[in-house]
């Protein structure tokens, strides 16, 4: 094997690495930090496309709330987008 080999295979590991590994490496950490970001009342939308209401979070769990009174469990690897974030209640006006 000549250097022209070894350049060439160097050439090659590069590219493969800018162009499966490292953009790979990014999603993953986008998807970690919008998991960390959803929160109880957050709306998410889950891989079937499903949009429900985050009812309580787990490690590896979050509970879903599909309709009134529907709920359901899934994998937090599940949730692909936090569609709204969690809104805080507000308190009701002073009464005059």
């Amino acid at each position: 094997m000549g250097p022209q080999d070894l350049v060439f295979f160097a050439l090659v590991g590069l590219a493969v690495w800018l162009l499966l590994i490292r953009p790979q490496r990014a999603r993953a950490k986008s998807m970690q930090q919008m998991r960390a970001g959803m929160t109880v009342g957050s709306r998410v939308m889950t891989t079937a496309g499903l949009h429900a209401t985050v009812t309580a979070l787990e490690d590896e769990t979050v509970v879903l709330e599909i309709a009134d009174g529907v709920r359901a469990t899934f994998a937090t690897a599940a949730v692909v987008r936090v569609l709204t974030p969690a809104v805080p209640e507000q308190a009701a006006p002073p009464a005059d």
